[in-house]
């Protein structure tokens, strides 16, 4: 992908999952407050930051510490396998021991050793550890706030990209410290009790200016070359169906987004809904885009739903199905005989009063000769699949023994699957086996006076945090927040 000037603005921190939790990084020249409890990992998170400046992107950086001797931080560090000091050979690393006092003198004087140590290595990157002694150098009935200020201000100054680590413990239960409002963004580490006998480390972005971030608590790990990230939500990753795939746009553009662009051509997902949630929006709004973009669609009727109000549904949406049955890239298959409007009759399927097998064959026969003719016209096809209707009307066992087989037959012959269903409804057993056979999950619910929507299961590996699904007044009548 081609850089943008935009891009260029962007700093990359360098340590695995940050980045992404950051939209990529963190704009240049801004002060991060990176606090967290004692055995946290700040030390380690912020020389991680400056070291992979240093290796994978060129930029120098300086280490300000106020009780550690450098002695001690490369020691420490070793056990990583941190070299730091042939980093300083290289002049792409500083370490320096100051007293806050002397520090702050030589950062304010024109020349001084601050400004000195930036032009010797041509410094982008800075941390200091920590501002909490700030507090003691201003003295009783001063928060240091005067201090921190000005320190800031001289980042800006030189265009530094700044960690400013605290102590966590420090400021808890109090009111909000000052340099929170003076600083761009807050990184907080903690460390807390998981499943009785065990302790997790989490990672959350608190605040961050000029970039979008991935809230909430985030795992990481020391890893013996580093600290790592991972993000909440990822899963092991699908090469084959994430890259180089076509998406289907769903026609909710913040549901494409969820799906990283739509959803993967020849891939089978399932809905996972109930009677409490309005589902009628988002599966309305997926057809409709499929048959203005002029796929063939089929479509499988419940009880609930016929051509007549799939038709005047559509109309909502923008999309003719009278149209797309004229050019007979729509059909229906119908367990209920119900009559139909003349323009659809020869398009309907019928199948009720057929056994199993009767059905499997009669739906091949009919949709054979069109699906192998409009293949050579290279148009795309898309099912819409509902299984509480199929479970109704043929049973928990004809799904068991013959979905797997036909969600395969479709992949591979290119055909996109969205499949409706309600996983609690038909209990834990048919869920999971359905989860497994499918690409992905969309699940939408119910919580008191909210609608939620949420990918639990995606190709590229990722589910989504909880969206609101808020009603709008124009289409696609829904937006997720």
């Amino acid at each position: 992908m081609q850089e943008t000037g935009l891009m260029h603005d962007i700093v990359h921190t360098g340590v695995p999952g940050l980045d992404e939790l950051l939209n990529g990084g963190i704009p240049r020249g801004t002060t991060i407050i990176l606090e967290g409890n004692p055995g946290t990992g700040k030390t380690t998170l912020g020389i991680q930051f400056l070291l992979e400046g240093a290796r994978q992107y060129g930029e120098s950086g300086i280490y300000i510490t106020f009780e550690e001797l450098p002695e001690q931080i490369y020691r420490d560090m070793s056990g990583f396998g941190w070299d730091l000091r042939e980093l300083e050979r290289q002049n792409k690393l500083r370490i320096i021991c100051l007293e806050p006092d002397v520090l702050l003198d030589q950062m304010m004087r024109t020349d001084g050793l601050f400004e000195q140590l930036i032009r010797e290595i041509d410094c982008k990157r800075v941390v200091i550890d920590s501002i909490s002694l700030f507090r003691t150098l201003a003295g009783l009935g001063n928060d240091g706030r005067e201090q921190i200020y000005s320190i800031r201000n001289i980042m800006r100054k030189f265009d530094l990209t700044a960690f400013f680590l605290r102590e966590y413990g420090e400021t808890e239960g109090r009111s909000t410290p000052f340099e929170n409002y003076v600083c761009d963004g807050i990184i907080r580490l903690s460390l807390r009790e998981h499943l009785e006998k065990y302790r997790k480390r989490t990672v959350e972005i608190l605040k961050m200016r000029g970039t979008c971030i991935v809230e909430g608590e985030h795992h990481y790990r020391f890893m013996k070359d580093g600290i790592c990230i991972l993000p909440a939500l990822s899963m092991v990753e699908d090469k084959i169906l994430s890259d180089g795939v076509e998406r289907l746009s769903t026609g909710i553009e913040s549901l494409d987004e969820l799906l990283l662009g739509g959803l993967p051509q020849g891939s089978a997902f399932m809905l996972d809904s109930n009677s409490k949630a309005n589902y009628k929006y988002l599966m309305n709004s997926i057809l409709a885009e499929r048959l203005k973009r002029g796929d063939c669609v089929l479509f499988m009727l419940s009880g609930l739903s016929s051509v007549e109000t799939i038709e005047q549904t559509l109309e909502l949406f923008g999309a003719s199905l009278k149209e797309a049955a004229a050019e007979e890239r729509v059909f229906f298959i119908d367990h209920y005989h119900r009559k139909v409007e003349r323009e659809y009759e020869n398009l309907v399927i019928h199948v009720d009063r057929l056994s199993n097998e009767e059905y499997q064959k009669k739906v091949y026969e009919a949709i054979n000769p069109h699906f192998r003719e409009t293949m050579v016209q290279g148009k795309r096809w898309f099912i819409h699949y509902d299984l509480n209707t199929i479970i109704s009307e043929r049973g928990r066992e004809f799904i068991k023994r013959n979905f797997a087989d036909e969600m395969a037959r479709c992949r591979a012959a290119g055909i996109t699957v969205l499949c409706q269903t309600n996983f609690t409804e038909i209990g834990l057993e048919t869920s999971s086996f359905l989860e497994r056979a499918s690409n992905g999950v969309i699940r939408t619910w119910v919580d008191g006076s909210y609608q939620y929507l949420q990918i639990t299961k995606s190709p590229g590996g990722r589910m989504s945090a909880p969206h609101i699904v808020d009603n709008i007044r124009d289409r696609p009548y829904v937006r997720l927040i």
